[in-house]
């Protein structure tokens, strides 16, 4: 099985892709891309059998309907204009409150943050791949799975917070050695210094770890109640079982 991760940023700089190969007792990062382009980005998520994004997939479903009948003259005022609560329906999405409840982590709101801008050029790329034929299903059912790769470690028991940024190079490092300790059957190779210098490449790995996850279905899915807003919204896969499982080969049926 070949997984991929991506780090996704509005601009090519910030932007990483990873690629996983497993097998029955471990996994070998193949190929390491920091400052990826679309073009990458399109052939990763065209090649994997699974693709973890770390990006929101789409929008709240409440904000979507607030900003076309505000377009269009027919919005319907709230009782309370500064109300919290109403305003809190349009900012997070069902799965960003379900990952909330699960991790204590807040996902970035896709419609007051700057993550839209990413989430614009994800748009944008899930068209392209659903016009090159890959079936995008943004609950997680196609190629491609919605990650959250701080909330993932955090599962794993792994430091989550404090690494991003040139300034935190020794807690990057340090992430690095606890991610190998945890999963002494990763090889990263020649691609190791990367991520021990680029928190943009280690989100990456984290996402194609993620998307194993996902794969192998040790990782969160939405349920019945929560399927109709997934399939618009996007949903988070959170990994559900210790990085240990993720070289058991995937159930059948």
């Amino acid at each position: 099985m070949l997984t991929a991760g991506i780090d996704l940023a509005a601009e090519d700089a910030n932007t990483a892709v990873a690629w996983i190969r497993w097998t029955t007792v471990g996994a070998v990062l193949e190929e390491l891309v920091v400052g990826a382009g679309d073009d990458e980005l399109l052939r990763a998520a065209s090649a994997a059998d699974k693709a973890g994004i770390d990006c929101p997939l789409g929008w709240p479903e409440p904000f979507v309907g607030f900003i076309i009948a505000h377009h269009r003259g027919e919005l319907a005022a709230p009782t309370d204009l500064i109300g919290r609560d109403w305003r809190r329906t349009l900012a997070w999405r069902r799965t960003d409150v379900v990952t909330h409840e699960l991790t204590g982590r807040l996902s970035l709101s896709v419609a007051a943050d700057r993550i839209a801008h990413t989430a614009m050029r994800c748009a944008a790329l899930l068209t392209r791949l659903a016009e090159d034929g890959q079936p995008v299903d943004r609950s997680g059912g196609g190629t491609v799975v919605e990650v959250y790769p701080a909330a993932s470690l955090k599962q794993w028991g792994l430091p989550y917070r404090g690494y991003k940024g040139r300034e935190n190079g020794e807690a990057l490092s340090n992430l690095v050695d606890g991610l190998l300790n945890n999963a002494p059957w990763l090889q990263l190779g020649d691609f190791e210094l990367v991520c021990r210098r680029s928190d943009h490449a280690i989100d990456a790995v984290v996402a194609a770890l993620t998307a194993r996850a996902a794969a192998v279905g040790e990782a969160t899915r939405p349920g019945p109640a929560d399927l109709a807003a997934a399939t618009t919204e996007g949903w988070i896969a959170l990994p559900t079982t210790p990085l240990s499982s993720l070289t058991a080969e995937p159930a059948k049926g």
